[in-house]
């Protein structure tokens, strides 16, 4: 649920009726604040996870760390974390990707069995690549053969590890899990990738800076990430601003030929979410980078785009949105694997935006989108934050949107329909 209990359900996203002037400050990153409970977690010492983000997939990062051993104290805005020996438990994985995938590797260091399971949409997302390269590592894994939660890790408080095959191409999360637990492991990892493109290859880059970062070393070569083994220096992490969640906010200086900005915007990331930058340009708007953070101004039409969006697919669905309001048409590409993200997004926008009049083709690997009327109704989240990030970017622009379950955006960002309104 939304940080907020009183939103209506549908609620009816706000309509931008004259140019926005605005300042968003985002919340800290769910990407990087997991990857670095993790890595402390599994440090030699106690460290400090500075401006974590507050949100249900990181509450749920804390609680599984915790639940293996390590005390996270998530009080205030900085997590202090207590590395521990692992034991067994249960696990809460909700619906966060990082939980689910990120975990059973350092559950496997635990003395004792660990239990995973989440929500019902949860158990319809891959993990046989995480469980079969864990077994090929040495792990004793119960899955009853099917390559999803529910599954049980029985650890026995250490690993061989070596080298694994995998075929990531599905998500690049599977070779982030196996990377971020590698150092702790009596051979380190080395993890070779078989298959085709994997995407989101930013987020891989993320989690070897994170490590790199840790005192870890990482050797990368051409589809193959090596870890040798050794201690993770405990290491006070800053957490940047989520740039992902910027984009329902930048889209509305276009949507509304206003102005926005985010403050804290980094000049060097390796979060996907820095892509807006280029996207968003291409389509029409005026973007600039500066010291104090990025500004993007809409001014004229919305331009139609053909991009590959294979490294940030969890972009598309803002984009798709965006493009429904373009002044021609445009082609995304490349995003095949999102069908397996928190629902099958590409039938799931498919869906939505025609269901509101915009001329949508489906293909296997993206949308062909074609200008068209668009009408008011109600949107269909599927539990999903970035299909309700696509909500209100139409809604600010046509009237009558009605966005069914605003409030998973708290997956990411609590609250975030009351600061959406109160840019209106």
């Amino acid at each position: 649920m939304d940080a907020r209990t009183d939103l209506d359900d549908p609620w009816p996203a706000p309509v931008a009726r004259e140019p926005v002037d605005a300042r968003v400050e985002l919340p800290g990153s769910k990407s990087l604040t997991n990857r670095a409970l993790v890595l402390a977690a599994l440090s030699d010492s106690p460290s400090i996870v500075r401006g974590a983000l507050r949100a249900r997939d990181t509450e749920l990062m804390g609680k599984a760390l915790s639940t293996l051993g390590s005390t996270v104290s998530m009080d205030g805005a900085d997590w202090l974390v207590f590395p521990s020996l692992l034991r067994g438990g249960v696990v809460d994985c909700g619906l966060a990707g990082t939980v689910m995938r990120f975990v059973p590797p350092v559950a496997t260091l635990a003395r004792g069995e660990v239990a995973f399971d989440g929500d019902p949409q949860a158990r319809t997302r891959p993990m046989s690549a995480v469980i079969d390269a864990l077994r090929q590592l040495g792990a004793r894994i119960d899955d009853d053969d099917r390559g999803f939660l529910p599954f049980t890790v029985s650890g026995s408080g250490r690993l061989r590890g070596g080298e694994v095959v995998i075929d990531a191409s599905s998500s690049s999360q599977f070779v982030s899990a196996l990377l971020l637990a590698g150092a702790a492991y009596d051979d380190g990892v080395h993890v070779r990738h078989v298959g085709p493109p994997v995407p989101s290859m930013p987020h891989i880059e993320m989690t070897v800076a994170c490590l790199r970062a840790h005192g870890v070393e990482v050797a990368v070569g051409k589809d193959s990430w090596t870890v040798s083994p050794g201690p993770i220096r405990a290491t006070d992490v800053t957490i940047e601003p989520d740039l992902s969640n910027a984009a329902p906010f930048l889209m509305l200086a276009l949507t509304s030929r206003g102005r926005v900005r985010i403050p804290g915007w980094p000049r060097e990331t390796t979060q996907a979410g820095d892509a807006l930058r280029g996207i968003l340009t291409s389509m029409g708007a005026h973007v600039e980078l500066d010291d104090d953070g990025l500004s993007v101004t809409g001014e004229g039409a919305i331009e139609g785009i053909d991009l590959d969006l294979h490294d940030v697919g969890e972009l598309a669905p803002a984009v798709a949105a965006l493009a429904t309001l373009a002044s021609s048409p445009s082609r995304l590409r490349g995003i095949a694997h999102i069908r397996g993200h928190e629902t099958d997004r590409l039938t799931a926008l498919a869906t939505e935006l025609r269901g509101l009049g915009a001329g949508v083709k489906e293909h296997d690997d993206g949308l062909s989108i074609v200008p068209a009327a668009l009408h008011g109704g109600e949107f269909k989240t599927y539990a999903d934050h970035r299909m309700a990030h696509a909500a209100v970017v139409l809604g600010s622009a046509v009237e009558g949107i009605l966005v069914e379950n605003v409030g998973t955006t708290s997956k990411t960002f609590p609250g975030f329909a009351g600061v959406w309104s109160e840019l209106f």
